[in-house]
């Protein structure tokens, strides 16, 4: 089943977000290898998908997992909840219909 992560960002994470990125895209890439993974991005903190220095608010995945365990398991497990980037994450089972 599918799976989205919503990850909310605490303020002024954004240099430990820079510095936790290069294992949580790395994660991500496992899932995309494994054809699990659906979509994956940040949330900008502005209205520009290059923010610089206004950084991010969050981050939305959607991959499939096992179960809402397993999802829940493998969020926590997150470089961005380790590096508290993430204030707060919410895992929920999610219904794909469009495209």
């Amino acid at each position: 089943m599918l799976y989205s992560i919503v990850g909310t960002d605490n303020p002024n994470s954004l240099s430990d977000r820079l510095t936790a990125r290069p294992d949580h895209v790395t994660r991500l890439i496992e899932l995309k290898n494994q054809g699990r993974l659906i979509l994956a991005g940040p949330n900008p903190a502005i209205d520009n998908s290059e923010p610089g220095e206004a950084g991010f608010t969050g981050s939305l995945i959607v991959a499939e997992f096992d179960s809402l365990e397993d999802a829940q398991n493998w969020a926590n497990d997150d470089p961005y909840i380790k590096s508290s980037v993430y204030k707060s994450v919410e895992v929920k089972p999610f219904n794909k219909v469009l495209p």
